[in-house]
């Protein structure tokens, strides 16, 4: 039987993949900071670890406990990650730091932690989620989208690194999923640029946001758990797969029309 971890499996599209590849006859790993959020999964037969993925010794302890009672993962999926909005000149920097400890660099550590028994078996399968966002922007997401470019290219670069070893690597591309994605971005997001010379753009956004996440506006968190699913199926799983509502019409506007054209586009949120 195979065995996944989850991260980021108390909520939203983390739950949800969890409960597909429980579906799937997986052996599943569930891990998030509150584990009284996942008792559900563990009901219905997942395990359970803490896992704070920017504190590296909690990702060393987490590492360390699958090794051990599991001996390491065939499948591990990255989801652990969280949306910060603010004008680049708002957002303090210790808050831009953290959005990068989370998505891209507990990321890149939990995987890093996992790698040594993925090669000694000669075999395994990293999955990322990312985002649309990480292939293309909007007002003052320039941390989020950072971020999120960020694990597009570095999962380019473990891909290649890894081939040798027979572990694929796998970027999911979300559109709006109905998670409390909005919920999250929107108050740090007036807190602060809501009353500076952003503030107008920053209300705008943030009503804007909230309309496209409203209940019954995105994709269901179902989508991207049957995307997961496929991606571990498959004998030859695609390099990226791209799923949710807008996903392919903003990351195909910004790939064929371009960047002014994008823009333009884009912008109008803000007005």
């Amino acid at each position: 039987m195979q065995v996944a971890l989850v991260t980021g499996a108390s909520s939203g599209m983390g739950k949800v993949i969890a409960q597909q590849l429980l579906a799937d006859g997986l052996h599943v790993i569930v891990a998030a900071r509150r584990i009284d959020r996942m008792q559900d999964l563990a009901d219905a037969g997942a395990a359970v670890l803490t896992l704070d993925v920017a504190d590296q010794a909690s990702i060393d302890a987490a590492a360390a406990t699958i090794e051990m009672r599991h001996r390491g993962v065939d499948v591990l999926v990255n989801n652990a990650g969280f949306g910060l909005y603010g004008a680049l000149e708002d957002v303090p920097m210790a808050d831009a730091r953290y959005q990068f400890e989370v998505n891209l660099f507990g990321l890149a550590a939990m995987t890093r932690a996992l790698l040594p028994g993925m090669r000694a078996r000669g075999a395994g399968r990293i999955i990322n989620i990312s985002s649309m966002g990480g292939r293309m922007y909007t007002p003052l997401g320039g941390w989020y989208h950072a971020s999120k470019h960020a694990v597009e290219g570095l999962s380019d670069c473990l891909r290649l690194e890894l081939k040798e070893f027979d572990i694929d690597v796998v970027v999911i591309e979300p559109g709006i999923i109905e998670t409390g994605f909005a919920d999250v971005l929107g108050g740090p997001l007036l807190k602060y640029s809501g009353d500076g010379a952003y503030g107008e753009m920053a209300r705008n956004v943030a009503r804007s946001t909230a309309a496209n996440y409203a209940p019954g506006k995105g994709s269901s968190p179902q989508v991207i758990a049957d995307v997961v699913s496929r991606a571990v199926k498959a004998r030859h799983p695609k390099t990226r797969y791209v799923a949710g509502k807008y996903a392919r019409l903003m990351i195909g506007i910004r790939k064929w029309l371009g960047d002014r054209v994008f823009d333009r586009l884009i912008s109008r949120m803000a007005r």
